[in-house]
């Protein structure tokens, strides 16, 4: 392909420029070869020429098409230099706003310097198990290839993360272990997790500081290997470090801290556990103040210090531990403060007295005298002697801050060393992933030993990286069979060893450090003379003499070589160091034993050579040869691993958020190698295509001949056909591989092409409308011309219609107007007599109206008051005279109590007992015929008073009525008042208009009146109609706020209930996982149990067999395989929390109900023994107490009567005077009452002492029956009324008295009698007080609602029409709401008192029941041997009842026949749906029948346990899981069925009634049954999840069901994977598939209707939220072809619903953020309107997702465009006040809350059959 047809006419080229290094260009004129200038214009409009080196012939470089920008692989880039790289970066970060970018197998990743939400617990979730090339790029798909490669290859892993001071490296390497973290679980040990990712926090405050380019900058190299086992669990963690930049803890540049430890230990001094360090602000201290930046933006060192310590003790290093790293931090803070004083040119001291001094010595237990000698003195040794020299100030103060160094150096290690311990697993490593976090390749305007070191690691790391690349693709070139051409890369090996080799520049470096008198200056020499003419990576700098440059791979780097041998030798004042061993500091000490170590070795081989000094100056290894071994070591580590790349680009240097400066980001794309990848990649071939990809592609270039069955040919054809030159493609086995530029030939051809087409088709669409319009103007024509001489013919024939018919029109107009002027005359006349005739009429008839009203209301008022004095007087003479009758009553009560003590009295009252009864007799007659007659008057009394009451309240009624006629015509009034008024006003107006008009025509009044009427017409029409509508409007909207309230009650109940319910559901989950892991924990003991003792078992005598009633609410079904059975394995030393809690939970209820069971047997026992005494004690004889028994029951009944009668008099009287005041005393009722009272109790008094004297007598009686027991010992009297005495203490000065006892039996029978009296007259008051408070409660409630209506109505008159009805509204609302909630509370109240009645009901009958049955027994008496004689039996046809009878402790075997090994299958093809439960339940009725609770729950907890075993081991069989679902539902819906409960009655027939459980009550089963339904409905879920996942993305996204011009975009080295080969594609037919298997295998199973829409409806949701996910993260299928592709597939979803009748399960709800995010794709995307339109339909979309979609938006075909900045921020701008979650990814493992309605069932189970292939033959039919 010549170069004349890639540089023509609109072709864009890259030109270089300074500023923004690369610029875009177009070509605005042919190229041809021999031109030296290309003619170009910028993208502002500047034209330019562009010149062209004859010699080289260089053009500039060409610009990828647009389609192909963007792409997540900079290697699918058809031209692969450095301005498209620089533009593809530019083009995600800023407008896509996306950080990461693969460039082959290297993640660049540029720092946002923002918060992104992309790295939370949803996104790990996406990325896990997803190949990496199927998602975007991201630091969480390179983890998890990583973690994939280490399972599937078990090939340890590492990840390389470098880039510069900035770049983000330490997040990227935080977010990869979380990762790791996430996905991984922990083995064996707990939280091993948390302890690797607790490093961190340490880490970064230790070895972290804030430097000029980055706030968090790491100050050293670390490599973390994270150590897996067999299984892939995390089981601990190892750290190197390298390089720690010590020289920091002793001087900051400007703008700059120390490590965040310190700062975070000044912002903590003041706690109180730090207050011994003695410490202050930061900038108290040299160490942290000379940076002048001691605070961070946004940063709370206080808060990071908890951060630390939590960390700390996450770790396992206690808190001891920590304040003694405190404090060694303290000392180091405070020895910085040290000041030495100058005395001379080589001497200093140090104050004795110095306070930091004196607190660093003190903090690390050292002598101050010593210590401040040491630090002015230095001790020099020679063969000899030894010598103690001064120092000056310049290397005092150094030698200060060497000890500083190194005491933080040493520190540091110890940590690291720490940290690993916490971090080291017991159990053997199998694999693990490293993280190596590096710092990149630096230059500076001054570069020192530390940045040569740090470039020089650099370089190893380049050369690994290149070789590595280079292997891939030779590796590739080979699995492909395609010709291997070598390509030639850039090799720095040549620079490694200039660096590393012998006589290189570290061996020098070491060799200068060895001399005695090496210095920097001599260094420098020895690198000219042997490195600069051998090496031409050295040079030296053309105007100094003390530095050297070094060209690296990146670029050249100029060192200086001042303090290179000092930073070397990293020496240290061994003196100080002996001072500081003598501590008493434990920590210091443990610091130190590594020196000693070594001091010791070097003692050793020292005595054998001679030369002590010597020897260990030799031995020590500087800083450049320890870095070089340990950077040999973790390259030797990383070749052993396959690597993983992330290289760091930081975008400013201003950290200013996704603003990226082209200069500072091309210079680290040279220096991390991501460049060399694309030169590399573009040497061969970079672009691969497999040739179905290619076939779709590239579909429209061919012809119809040409598309053949075998595609691999055909892409050979069309590939030849179209590029000439063969070298520019290679035919792989599977792939196509193209040169650099070829793929954007053929999109060139591909847009030409689809072009073309678009141009004829336009042509032809633009010939036919043209036609279309020009026969359309020709018919028009005609039709127009034919129209319009019709037109004038028909006018001139109504001209002349027309002109006569004027004429007789003004004939008749003047004759109507004269006739119209005279009748309005004469009808004006007479309308204004009968409007003044009528207002004077209506005026005299108000007038005599109001007189007489008024006189009716004077009328009945003040009738109403006589009646009220009246009443009031009554009431207080009936009270003055009870008051008194009182007092009489209680004057003769003490008179006949006086004598009743009186011993003659009694003597009186036995000799005349017997006429006294007779008297007594005829009283109580007479007294009876006195009540007869009081009871009259009193019913004549309520008669009167009840007539009077009726007609009062008709008074009422006619007065209210009267009222509101009043008010009603008075309401009129007004409205009369203003008609008059402006009727006289009109009168006026007609008058004058009259006057006005008399002087014009008669013609021009009559119009002008007739104008008026009309419009007056007009107007009052235009009123009513407006008033209708305004009561219409208001009709309307009250409905409609009423709907609106009812509609958000209903919701907000329903969505109350679902949250409840999937709060319930959860932790039901949550509980039952818990349970499968207590089981499997107590199932692994048991097994090492039995395996470490020889098979010896012992059984529990203290656990009951018998299943408790509590089981089902514990869950302790599960564990066990037979409840009848049980044996515990378990030996009680075992340390097992949770088992032994449980188990003594579950003997403490059992303890518990045995104890209440003894104790209501003990309770029945003695009530049973006192019945019989009871009845004993009633048998014996009492003839002689008959008679005055009779009479004193006959006195009492009386009594009570009387008592009735002033009750319901007082009663009357309460109820008259509900809303009256009492009468008053002097009243006429009053005094009536009064007597009424009086007479009463006078009447009662008699009856009492007749009573008494009664008993006294019926005492006496008794007392001489039984005279031979001792004196009222043994006595029981059958005197139900009387309570008994128990006062033997007074008996003995009776029986002084009265030797027989009578008399004191008639004292103790009288004051029993007066206590009883008393007693029934206190209740009575009580009784009397209730009811007056109730009676009072109520009165002030009538008196509140009567004023609060009073109130209403007086504020409704003030108020207009309508607002009046609405207030009156309001106000009946708000009563009857309160009448309804109170009535609710009492239906409440009534339900609660029904049910404990049924219970106790329920009780009683099975307690009858077992009485009866037991009485049977008993009588039943053995039958009798006799002769029978033969007879003939007749058979009758068997009835059965619905119960499968079976033996006690056959519940294993059946459960083993129809729930272990049963195959749900063929069950489901052969039988009827539910045939396991119904069996069960047939089972249960025989267990309820025979009354044996033991098998109900044994057969109920068996069953359970059972079920839940088979889930458990066959969990991943969906049919089981569906099968088991359904018939655990089943069952349950039966012991509702056949529960006997009312509710589910109503659903049975005759028969299913009758066959109702009849002794237990299982509500606790039905619950236990309802959550182990639950759990199987999630793990359905589960499975189905298992099997649709890897289904879903391949189907709604993937597939392309129209190929050629909707087909996929080229992709880069890293290839979008599909789960399934081509020839299997998933389609949604396969979806679809999937789904009707499901529906079909829950139909079969006869899972209920609901539930399986709610399965449906779930599985719809994980179809949305999968599909939905991988969209917002997958930038490739962010396309309008794709919204379509998804449209059509969610189509064929919803058709699938329809033909399943499935449409009204709410599947459909849960697909809509797919279908808005489909419409968001095909949508327009430009105008202020196309936003609103998006954020109106959008509304099950959040923000998030919305802007995501639309950065992620990508055209695959030239015709679209991409989505602009500005549009996007419209829509956030417009979407900023929605409230919603800000989370971007759908909750994918969301399960709903599942319901369960009652399903009866219409099965007869008298006609269910056991079928023979179940192996059922010991169950019997009853």
């Amino acid at each position: 392909m010549a170069a004349s047809e890639l540089y023509a006419k609109y072709a864009r080229v890259w030109l270089p420029d300074a500023a923004e290094v690369w610029k875009s260009a177009e070509l605005i004129k042919d190229y041809t070869p021999g031109d030296l200038t290309l003619s170009l214009q910028l993208e502002d409009g500047t034209e330019v020429e562009y010149k062209i080196d004859p010699r080289t012939n260089n053009l500039p470089p060409l610009r990828n098409p647009n389609i192909l920008v963007g792409e997540n692989d900079l290697t699918s880039l058809s031209y692969l230099h450095e301005p498209a790289v620089l533009h593809n970066l530019k083009v995600r970060f800023i407008d896509s706003k996306l950080i990461y970018t693969y460039c082959g197998i290297v993640l660049v990743a540029v720092n946002p310097y923002e918060n992104l939400p992309i790295y939370e617990a949803d996104i790990i979730n996406a990325y896990s198990g997803q190949n990496m090339g199927d998602m975007d790029p991201h630091i969480f798909a390179v983890a998890e290839e990583a973690y994939k490669q280490m399972a599937r290859d078990e090939k340890n892993q590492s990840i390389i993360v470098s880039g510069e001071s900035g770049a983000g490296k330490t997040v990227s390497a935080k977010y990869a272990m979380r990762y790791f973290a996430i996905v991984s679980c922990s083995s064996g040990e707990a939280n091993v997790e948390e302890r690797v990712l607790a490093s961190s926090p340490i880490m970064e405050a230790l070895g972290n500081a804030k430097t000029t380019r980055n706030d968090n900058s790491s100050r050293f190299g670390k490599y973390i290997e994270i150590g897996f086992d067999k299984k892939h669990c995390i089981i601990g963690a190892n750290m190197r470090t390298y390089l720690l930049e010590k020289s920091r803890v002793v001087f900051q540049a400007h703008g700059e801290r120390n490590y965040h430890i310190f700062y975070q230990l000044c912002a903590s001094s003041h706690l109180p556990e730090f207050k011994a360090f003695k410490l202050g602000c930061a900038d108290d201290f040299h160490c942290t103040n000379q940076g002048q930046s001691p605070v961070i933006d946004g940063v709370n060192d206080a808060k990071e210090m908890c951060n630390t310590r939590r960390a700390f003790t996450l770790l396992g290093i206690c808190e001891s531990d920590q304040m003694e790293i405190y404090q060694v931090l303290a000392a180091i803070l405070h020895l910085s403060n040290v000041e030495v004083k100058d005395q001379s040119a080589d001497r200093s001291s140090i104050m004795p007295d110095n306070a930091h001094l004196m607190v660093f010595c003190e903090l690390v237990g050292v002598p101050c005298e010593e210590m401040a000698h040491w630090l002015c003195h230095r001790k020099l040794k020679t063969t000899t002697e030894t010598y103690v020299k001064s120092v000056s100030k310049m290397n005092a103060v150094n030698g200060r801050d060497a000890l500083a160094k190194h005491i933080y150096a040493k520190l540091f290690s110890w940590i690291v060393g720490s940290i690993n311990n916490a971090l080291k697993s017991a159990a053997k490593q199998h694999s693990f992933i490293g993280v190596l976090d590096i710092y990149g390749f630096e230059t500076f305007d001054v570069n020192s030993f530390e940045q040569f070191c740090i470039n020089y690691a650099n370089e190893k790391l380049q050369q690994q990286f290149n070789l590595h690349v280079f292997k891939l693709e030779q590796e590739e070139y080979m699995k492909e069979e395609i010709p291997w051409t070598l390509i030639d890369f850039y090799d720095n090996q040549p620079c490694i060893n200039l660096i590393e080799a012998k006589l290189g520049v570290l061996d020098l470096l070491d060799e200068e450090c060895k001399m005695p008198k090496g210095s920097d200056d001599t260094w420098a020499q020895k690198l000219y003379n042997t490195l600069l003419k051998q090496n031409a990576h050295f040079d030296k700098p053309r105007l100094s003499n003390r530095a050297f440059i070094i060209h690296h791979f990146a670029d050249k780097v100029e060192y200086q070589c001042e303090g290179f041998l000092e930073k070397n030798k990293d020496t240290v004042n061994e003196e100080q160091i002996n001072v500081l061993k003598k501590s008493k500091f434990d920590l210091l000490l443990k610091l130190f034993e590594d020196d000693e170590m070594a001091t010791s070795s070097t003692k050793k081989l020292s005595s054998t050579i001679g030369r002590a000094g010597q020897s260990q100056r030799d031995n020590k290894k500087t800083v450049g040869l320890q870095f070089r071994q340990s950077l040999h070591l973790l390259m030797g580590t990383l070749n052993a691993t396959t690597p993983h790349y992330v290289r760091c680009i930081k975008p400013n240097d201003h950290k200013a958020p996704f603003t990226l400066d082209p200069v500072r980001a091309v210079q680290q794309l040279r220096a991390c190698g991501v460049l060399e990848t694309i030169r590399i990649s573009a040497a061969g071939f970079p672009s691969r295509w497999t040739y179905q990809e290619f076939f779709s592609r590239y579909r429209v270039l061919m012809k119809q001949k040409d598309v053949l069955s075998d595609r691999k040919q055909t892409c050979k054809n069309l590939l030849e056909k179209l590029i000439k030159d063969q070298d520019k493609y290679q035919f792989g086995k599977n792939k196509i591989f193209f040169r650099a530029g070829q793929v954007a030939y053929l999109e060139k051809l591909r847009s030409d092409k689809l072009r073309m087409a678009c141009v004829r088709i336009q042509k032809t669409i633009r010939c036919w409308l043209a036609r279309k319009k020009y026969l359309r103007m020709k018919e028009c024509a005609i039709t127009i011309q034919r129209y319009a001489r019709g037109h004038q013919a028909r006018c001139y024939v109504m001209f002349l219609r027309r002109t006569r018919a004027a004429v007789v029109i003004q004939r008749n107009v003047r004759v109507w107007v004269n006739r119209r002027r005279y009748q309005q005359q004469r009808s004006a006349a007479i309308t204004i007599q009968c409007f003044l005739r009528a207002y004077m009429a209506r005026k005299q008839y108000h007038k005599l109206m109001f007189e007489q009203k008024a006189l009716v209301i004077q009328k009945w008022v003040k009738g109403w008051l006589a009646r009220q004095l009246y009443r009031r007087t009554v009431a207080a003479i009936i009270l003055l005279q009870s008051c008194v009758r009182r007092m009489m009553a209680k004057k003769e009560l003490k008179k006949l109590k006086v004598e009743a003590r009186s011993v003659e009295h009694f003597k009186k009252l036995n000799i005349g007992m017997e006429n006294k009864i007779m008297q007594l007799q005829h009283k109580i007659n007479e007294q009876q015929k006195e009540n007869r007659e009081l009871s009259e008057k009193l019913s004549v009394v309520e008669k009167s008073q009840t007539v009077e009451r009726e007609r009062q309240s008709r008074e009422i009624e006619n007065l209210r009525r009267s009222e509101q006629e009043a008010r009603a015509k008075a309401e009129t009034l007004p409205s009369l008042l203003e008609q008059l008024s402006f009727l006289q006003h009109e009168l006026e107006n007609t008058r004058r208009e009259k006057e006005d008009l008399e002087e014009q025509t008669e013609v021009y009044k009559e119009q002008t009146q007739q104008v008026v009427e009309e419009l007056n017409m007009k107007n009052s029409l235009l009123n009513n109609k407006k008033d209708e509508l305004n009561t219409i409007i208001l009709e309307q909207a009250q409905r409609l706020s009423e709907i609106k309230t009812n509609t958000e009650n209903t919701k907000q109940l329903e969505k109350d209930l679902t949250e409840e319910r999937s709060r319930y559901q959860n932790l039901l989950s949550e509980h039952l996982h818990l349970e499968e892991r207590h089981r499997d924990l107590q199932e692994e003991m048991n097994l090492n149990i039995s395996s470490s003792e020889s098979g010896h078992k012992r059984t529990d005598s203290n656990y009951s067999s018998n299943s408790s009633e509590f089981s089902q609410s514990l869950g302790s079904t599960e564990g066990e395989d037979s409840s009848v059975q049980t044996e515990d394995e378990t030996p009680p030393s075992v340390d097992l929390p949770v088992l032994l809690k449980l188990q003594r939970r579950v003997k403490e209820l059992e303890q518990d109900k045995q104890s209440l069971l003894q104790q209501l047997d003990k309770r029945e026992e003695a009530q049973q023994e006192n019945a019989k005494e009871v009845e004993e004690e009633r048998t014996v004889g009492r003839a002689e107490l008959d008679l005055e028994t009779l009479k004193r029951q006959e006195l009492e009944s009386e009594n009570k009567k009387l008592k009735q009668d002033l009750n319901e008099l007082r009663k009357s009287l309460t109820n008259e005077n509900t809303e009256l005041m009492p009468p008053a005393p002097g009243t006429l009722p009053y005094s009536i009452l009064l007597e009424q009272l009086n007479s009463s109790n006078e009447e009662l008094e008699m009856r009492k002492e007749e009573v008494l004297l009664l008993r006294s007598h019926m005492v006496r009686q008794e007392a001489l029956k039984h005279k031979d027991s001792a004196l009222g010992g043994s006595v029981k009297l059958d005197l139900t009324e009387i309570p008994s005495f128990q006062d033997f203490d007074r008996s003995a000065d009776i029986h002084t008295l009265n030797e027989d006892g009578e008399l004191w039996l008639a004292y103790e029978g009288l004051k029993e009698t007066n206590r009883l009296l008393e007693f029934q007259m206190q209740e009575q008051e009580r009784v009397h007080n209730e009811k007056y408070r109730k009676l009072l409660e109520e009165v002030n409630k009538l008196k509140d609602e009567r004023e609060q209506q009073q109130k209403l109505f007086a504020q409704s008159l003030l108020l207009p029409e309508d607002a009046r009805i609405e207030a009156s509204l309001k106000h009946e609302i708000t009563r009857l709401t309160s009448e309804n909630l109170e009535l609710m509370e009492q239906l409440e109240k009534q339900d609660k008192t029904i049910r404990k009645f049924k219970k106790q009901l329920k009780f009683y009958m099975k307690r009858v029941d077992d009485l009866e049955a037991s009485t049977q027994q008993k009588n039943n008496a053995s039958p009798i041997n006799a002769p029978i004689r033969a007879v003939n039996i007749t058979r009758k046809e068997k009835e059965y009842q619905g119960m499968l009878e079976y033996k006690e402790g056959d519940e294993n075997r059946l459960l083993k026949n129809l729930v272990v090994d049963l195959k749900p299958r063929g069950v489901a093809v052969s039988f009827i749906p539910g045939l396991p439960a119904y069996i069960i339940f047939m089972c249960l009725r025989y267990a309820d029948n025979v009354n044996d609770d033991q098998r109900v729950s044994t057969l109920l907890n068996s069953t359970i346990s059972s079920i839940k075993g088979v889930i458990k081991r066959r969990g991943k069989d969906l049919e089981v899981v569906s099968f088991w679902l359904a018939n655990t539902c089943r069952l349950m819906h039966c012991l509702k069925q056949y529960s006997g409960a009312e509710a589910f009655m109503t659903h049975n027939t005759t028969k299913q009634n009758e066959h109702c459980l009849v002794n237990f009550e299982l509500s606790e089963y039905q619950q236990v049954l309802g959550d182990l339904a639950i759990q199987i409905y999630r793990q359905l879920i589960k499975c189905m999840e298992d099997i649709l996942q890897p289904l879903i993305v391949a189907s709604m996204l993937e597939h392309e069901t129209i190929q050629g011009v909707l087909g996929s975009k080229p992709t880069g080295l890293r290839k979008r994977s599909t789960s399934f080969p081509e020839e299997e594609a998933v389609t949604v037919e396969v979806l679809l598939q999937r789904l009707g298997l499901f529906h079909t295998t829950m139909s079969q199973h006869g899972m209920d209707s609901d539930l399986i829409k709610q399965v449906v409806k779930q599985q719809f949701y994980i179809i949305c939220a999968v599909t939905l996910n991988n969209l917002l993260l997958r930038k490739d299928m962010c396309s309008w072809s794709k919204g379509l592709q998804i449209r059509y597939n969610v189509w064929q979803l919803e058709e699938w619903l329809t033909e399943r009748e499935l449409a009204d399960c709410g599947a459909k709800e849960t697909l809509e953020p797919l279908v808005q995010a489909a419409q968001l794709l095909q949508i327009k995307k430009k105008t202020e309107a196309d936003a609103q339109a998006i954020c109106n339909m959008c509304t099950a979309l959040t923000t998030a997702q919305i802007v995501k979609v639309l950065t992620l938006y990508t055209p695959v075909i030239e015709f679209e465009e991409r989505v602009s900045t500005s549009f996007i921020t419209t829509i956030k701008n417009l979407l900023k006040d929605r409230v919603e979650s800000s989370t971007l990814m759908m909750d994918a493992k969301k399960i709903f809350s599942v319901s369960l309605p009652f399903t009866p069932s219409s099965v007869a189970l008298e006609t269910i059959q056991i079928p023979a292939s179940l192996n059922l033959s010991f169950l019997t039919r009853i």
